[in-house]
């Protein structure tokens, strides 16, 4: 396989994860009463256990492929933890509306980071679909309505930009260990959940999951916890990180619709509006990574 068919079969593995992203608000709504930290250490934990008895199957070979340096260890385990520590915060501590806003500005940091910081040339279609992105996901997080800036929300406010931070700068410093496997994601994954372990323990009570909920954290963890960061790691590695930024507004748009499919949130005419916007931009940013290639 050529350099432009890897590139490119990499891209659309990075896009599988943000389309398996896409159910997380619906299966995070269906745990319930559960505390967010509780979700996040056994979402991660199942992802790592997954994880394990894949090296397991796969013996001498599948173990090595977990070991890797310290600082991309770091790397994805701070990013996961702190990326996902940083919205719940967000949204206990400001509007979800709001908060929603500043996180989804993490696409579009990754087409900046990407052209600044990742040796990536970002073409003028990506930057204008990604453009056409963050206006779509504006309109549908807030219908068409404007934003109100209240003071005590400010700390929500920048832990939600604080999280978008964490996100794009982890997926383009990510290709600096594009010669670690992905299944090294597995250690990761397990930090994760010691660390979400932890701040269940210091900050909520404990609830035991009922059977449905069980069902529902399991597909999390085989899913948008675990598959999808898998699929993420190679996609950022060894992909079009510019396109993938832009498509990854795919993510609220999809999200919205299954919401609104499963009766958990109400039709508006901005969706249609956004499904418009969200197309283009993405016709405009593959369009330009191909006349790229």
């Amino acid at each position: 396989m050529n350099g432009a068919a890897a590139q490119r079969q990499a891209t659309l593995v990075g896009l599988v994860a943000i389309l398996l992203w896409a159910s997380l608000a619906l299966l995070t709504t269906a745990t319930g009463n559960l505390p967010p930290f509780q979700v996040l250490a056994i979402g991660f934990g199942i992802a790592a256990v997954l994880g394990l008895v894949r090296a397991t199957l796969r013996g001498t070979a599948g173990w090595r492929e977990l070991r890797q340096p310290l600082p991309a260890l770091a790397l994805s385990t701070f990013a996961l933890f702190g990326y996902h520590a940083l919205y719940f915060i967000a949204l206990k501590r400001a509007p979800a509306v709001e908060a929603n806003l500043l996180n989804y500005l993490w696409p579009l940091l990754i087409v900046v980071f990407a052209g600044l910081i990742g040796g990536v040339a970002v073409r003028p279609g990506q930057w204008l679909g990604t453009a056409l992105g963050l206006v779509a996901a504006v309109l549908l997080v807030t219908r068409g309505r404007g934003l109100q800036v209240e003071p005590a929300h400010v700390p929500g406010y920048l832990a939600a930009l604080g999280a978008a931070l964490i996100w794009s700068l982890y997926s383009v410093l990510n290709r600096r260990y594009a010669d670690v496997p992905t299944a090294a994601i597995t250690v990761g994954c397990a930090g994760v959940a010691v660390l979400g372990t932890v701040a269940h323990l210091l900050s909520e009570q404990t609830v035991v999951p009922t059977a449905g909920q069980w069902v529902v954290l399991l597909l999390m963890g085989i899913g948008p916890v675990g598959a999808a960061f898998w699929l993420w790691d190679h996609g950022t590695k060894h992909g079009d990180i510019a396109l993938l930024g832009s498509l990854s507004y795919l993510a609220p748009l999809l999200s919205t619709l299954l919401l609104v499919a499963s009766g958990r949130a109400e039709a508006h005419w901005i969706q249609a509006v956004a499904v418009v916007l969200l197309l283009a931009g993405a016709w405009l940013s593959v369009r330009a990574s191909r006349a790229s290639r």
